[in-house]
Order: structure tokens, then sequence, then C-alpha cells
């Protein structure tokens, strides 16, 4: 969610090999179709097989924050600030937006997820965290403390929405904690009777762990060496597989793009530019990462990766990022 604000062994030699990094848009697009959302300087944007749509006029900064199809319709959960400079909940629709708060609060839609006939959104308006359900809203919080939901999931009619330390299931809230750990989510993903969630914890003053969560058991999947920054923004599970992308900063504090699978790290950038991988798919066994690598200090390209091959989304002249990323046939 975003805001305008050495020597392996064989089975991970093999998961290495599956990282090489390069343009190859035909491959990419090769029998699915890829959707994904973000921005691009002020303007939110979808890109459909790499083909870009504005969802936004750009008078007013937007983004796009998640998108889900569910068979011909593409939804898409973002904002877009108003004349007043109020940032305004959006649900599109095929293109056509919905507000889902109204044009004196401040909203914003993190996370979209269809379910049979209904559409999940998770978000926050004001200081409190929000689920609406076809539009409906529902608190998640009391608006005592500034919260904000990052992710929903539905699942065998259960409905998971995770933000700011918290899991809430069907509304009621549950316990991140182990006792000796702490879990910050930015994503659930249910499998069967797991529920698996993806974020990062504090480390020493200003450092962040990048972590998971499986059923109340908190593993880490980076060091916490004192005052790194590694951050999980998005899982995925598939034939039993934990895949889970984010963030973690090099010996040169310059952030590097990454992938866990089961555990195992691998960079999709070199380190050289800041980096960020922020949602990942899984279909017919191909992995697909969105997210964006700078260009200079003040421009930045959205990307797509499949199996560790990027594609660009833009051409790395203006401000813009990947936030979200969906596979159908």
């Amino acid at each position: 969610m975003y805001r305008l604000k050495s020597l392996l062994p064989a089975s991970l030699f093999l998961w290495a090999l599956w990282f090489t990094g390069c343009d190859n848009k035909d491959e990419l697009t090769k029998s699915v179709n890829i959707y994904v959302v973000g921005y691009e300087s002020n303007v939110a944007k979808l890109w459909i097989n790499g083909v870009a749509q504005n969802l936004t006029a750009g008078t007013y900064n937007a983004v796009a924050n998640s998108v889900y199809v569910s068979g011909k319709d593409v939804y898409v959960a973002g904002y877009e600030y108003n004349a007043q400079d109020y940032p305004v909940a959006k649900l599109w629709k095929n293109g056509i937006a919905q507000n889902l708060t109204d044009e004196t609060s401040w909203g914003f839609a993190n996370s979209v997820f269809v379910f049979g006939k209904d559409v999940y959104v998770a978000g926050q308006e004001n200081a409190i965290a929000k689920l609406w359900k076809n539009g409906v809203a529902q608190n998640l919080s009391d608006g005592t403390y500034w919260m904000e939901a990052n992710s929903v999931f539905v699942s065998a009619g259960d409905v998971y929405v995770t933000g700011d330390g918290m899991l809430w299931k069907n509304g009621k809230a549950l316990n991140l904690s182990d006792g000796t750990s702490w879990l910050f989510p930015n994503s659930v993903f249910v499998s069967g009777k797991d529920v698996y969630l993806a974020g990062w914890d504090i480390v020493g003053q200003n450092g962040r762990i990048a972590k998971v969560w499986k059923n109340g058991v908190i593993q880490n999947l980076t060091a916490g060496t004192y005052n790194a920054v590694a951050v999980a923004t998005s899982i995925y599970i598939s034939d039993g597989n934990v895949y889970i992308v984010g963030y973690e900063n090099n010996k040169e504090k310059i952030q590097v793009a990454k992938v866990w699978k089961n555990g195992v790290a691998q960079n999709l950038t070199d380190g050289t530019r800041r980096a960020e991988a922020n949602s990942v798919f899984v279909f017919n066994d191909d992995v697909y990462i969105a997210g964006y690598e700078n260009n200079t200090r003040y421009c930045s390209v959205a990307k797509v990766w499949k199996n560790g091959k990027a594609q660009n989304l833009t051409d790395g002249t203006r401000w813009a990022r990947a936030t979200s990323v969906f596979i159908t046939k």
C-alpha cells in the first residue's frame, strides 16, 4: 500500500538459475493475461499484458494499490485526491470508479478480493481501519488509535483482514504475538486451514526485520542486524510452497527487491539502485512479481518479473511503481 508519501546446494542452484533478469515481453505474456496496477507520476494505472490504461485523468494525485480479476471483470482498489486535498478511497470496476469514502474524510483502499458475487475492499477512513463489502463499510477499529487495513482474503466464507499489527477474522481481532515477537502484517493468504501473514517487526532503534506468520508461529526471513531494514510485502501459497516478496537493504544501505521461496532468499535486483517487490502471484508454477526499480534519483521504472525475468512497464522518465499483480488464462 502506497502513499504519495557463493556455492549453493543443488536444490538452491536450480532455484538461483530461475533468476536471470532480462526483458522478454513475449515470454511474459505467453498463454496468460497479466494484470498489474500502480501509478506513473500522479496517474493511477492498470497494465494488461504490458499495455497501460489510465484509471485517472491526472488532475489530482492517485494510486492504484490492488487488482483482482473475476471472470471478465477487473477490480482495482486505490485512492485519488480531490480538489480539497482529501484522498478518496476508490474501487474501479472495468475502469468505472466508485467512491468508498466521501469528499471530506481521509480514505484509502488498499486491497480488493472477490468471493462469489461479493467484492471486499480493505482500507482506512480517517483513523479507522475499514472493510467494505459491496460498498457497505464495516469498522474494524474504534478510532482510538490510527489504524489501517492493508490486505483482505476470503476463504470458505471467512473474511481475513490484516493491518497495523492486527489480524481480523470475520471482524474479530486476533493476537499476532507469540510472546517473544510481534508482526506488522502487509499481506494475508489462506491455504486450506492454514493462515499465513507476511510483514515485518521493529529491530534495534531504526531497523526492520522481514517475517512470516503461520497459524501463530513467527519465522524470521532476515537476520535482523541492528538498524538493517527488511520488509515482507506480499505472500502467495502454491502447491505447499510459500512465496514471499519484499525488500532488504544491502551493506551499502540500498534497497534490494527480494523473493523468498520456503524461506530461501534470492535477489531480483543487483543492489545498485533502490528497488522493491510489492506483490506476488503464482500461476501454473510460474511466479509473477510486481514492483519497481529506481532509474535516477527522481525517476523509477515500474516492473513485472516472471520467474526472475523483468519487463519494464514504464520508460523511467517519471516516478512509477507497480503495486499488485494478478494472472488469468
